[in-house]
C-alpha cells in the first residue's frame, strides 16, 4: 500500500473560533485525519476541540516536533505514513513549517517520496506584509535577531543597509518579551526617514498595525509587551 500524505495544516493566530480564519474545507479535511505532528500537544488539542473534533480528542494520535526534536526521533516520524496513513502536521499559530521546526518533517517526506499538501490559511508574516503599505514586489524574512544587544544592533544597521540596496521590505520577529527592546533600537539605530511597521496581535479584536518612519516613532513609541508582533522595515 502507498504511503499516506502530510497535510499542512494552519492554525489561528490567537484564540478565537478558528472558523474565523480557517476556510470550510479545511476544517472538513480535520475530520478525517487522527494522527498529528505538533508542536505542542496542549495547544493542537485546544485547537482541534475547537475545529470541530470535540469529544473526538481522545481518538487522535498525537506526536511531538518542536526546536528540541532529536534528529533521530524526526526521522522516525517518517514510519507514521505507512499503509496509507494521512498525517496532519500543526504548529503553535499560523502556518506550519513558516519559521518553524515543521520544515524538518516536511523536508523528510520530500526525501522519502510521501506527497505533501499545503492547506489555507493565516501568515502572520503576509498578513502584516499586506496591511504595511511598504513593498510588496521585494521582500525578505530575516527572523530572529539576536538576542544580545550589540549583536541586534549591528545586525539592525545590516538590514537597513540591505533595505536601502535592494529597495526591499525587510521582515523580523522577535521573541514577545523582546519586542519592546527591538522596537527601542529600530528606532534609535534606523535613520529618521526610514519607514518600520509594528504589526501586533494580527487577525485578534486587539489588533495594532500601524506604518510610521523612524523619526515618528520616536516621538510617540508604542508599548507593545508580550504580544505576538511582526516588524518590518524598508529604507
Amino acid at each position: 500500500m502507498a504511503n499516506g500524505k502530510l497535510y499542512l495544516i494552519p492554525s489561528p493566530l490567537g484564540e478565537y473560533d478558528p472558523a474565523l480564519v480557517i476556510p470550510a474545507p479545511v476544517l472538513e479535511r480535520l475530520q478525517g485525519i487522527r494522527v498529528f505532528v505538533v508542536e505542542e500537544v496542549r495547544t493542537a488539542r485546544r485547537y482541534l476541540s475547537a475545529a470541530g473534533l470535540k469529544g473526538h480528542i481522545g481518538e487522535l494520535e498525537f506526536h511531538t516536533l518542536n526546536e528540541h526534536t532529536p534528529l533521530s526521533e524526526v526521522e522516525a516520524l517518517g514510519g507514521l505514513f505507512a499503509d496509507g496513513q494521512d498525517v496532519g502536521l500543526i504548529s503553535e499559530a499560523g502556518l506550519p513549517a513558516v519559521a518553524d521546526p515543521g520544515a524538518q518533517l516536511v523536508a523528510l517526506c520530500h526525501r522519502r517520496g510521501i506527497e505533501v499538501v499545503p492547506l489555507v490559511g493565516p501568515s502572520s508574516l503576509m498578513l502584516a506584509l499586506m496591511a504595511s503599505g511598504l513593498d510588496g514586489q521585494r521582500f525578505a524574512f530575516r527572523g530572529y535577531l539576536p538576542a544580545k544587544t550589540d549583536e541586534r544592533r549591528s545586525a539592525i544597521r545590516l538590514l537597513e543597509k540591505d533595505s536601502a540596496v535592494r529597495h526591499e521590505t525587510q521582515i523580523i520577529i522577535e521573541t514577545p518579551y523582546r519586542n519592546d527592546a527591538l522596537l527601542s533600537d529600530l528606532v534609535s539605530i534606523c535613520r529618521g526617514t526610514t519607514r518600520i511597521t509594528v504589526a501586533a496581535d494580527i487577525t485578534l479584536p486587539s489588533a495594532f498595525i500601524r506604518t510610521r518612519t523612524a523619526a515618528e516613532w520616536k516621538s510617540n513609541l508604542p508599548v507593545i509587551g508580550k504580544r505576538p508582533c511582526v516588524f518590518l522595515v524598508l529604507a
